[in-house]
């Protein structure tokens, strides 16, 4: 994975074309690079990155920042309420709550 201006961009290789070629996950918008080593995938990976951002300036149009960290859960009212009541139990509040265990099952990946 690569990092730059805080997009995060996720590089495969393609051992039958020979190239490596990458997108930036964690943005709903398609942002896509490749090259055919390291440093150019690298470069192309920045060069697509800065394209968008004045793509979307010259639209006028705020470019789609990488997660706000909100999100909509959907839920079934029993889970809702029995997730409440455990963080309740725990003495925190059930955002509080859900992000600590979200925290602990993503580090355990």
């Amino acid at each position: 994975m690569m990092e730059y201006k805080g997009y995060i961009g996720k590089v495969e290789f393609d051992d039958e074309a020979g190239i490596f070629h990458g997108d930036v996950i964690n943005t709903r918008d398609v942002i896509t690079f490749q090259g055919t080593s390291v440093e150019e995938v690298r470069q192309a990976f920045h060069d697509s990155v800065d394209d968008y951002l004045d793509f979307c300036a010259q639209l006028n149009q705020a470019p789609e920042k990488p997660f706000t960290g909100k999100f909509v859960l959907r839920l079934s009212p029993d889970l809702h309420r029995r997730l409440y009541i455990a963080a309740k139990a725990a003495g925190k509040s059930l955002n509080a709550w859900i992000t600590e265990r979200l925290d602990e099952t993503a580090h355990a990946h």
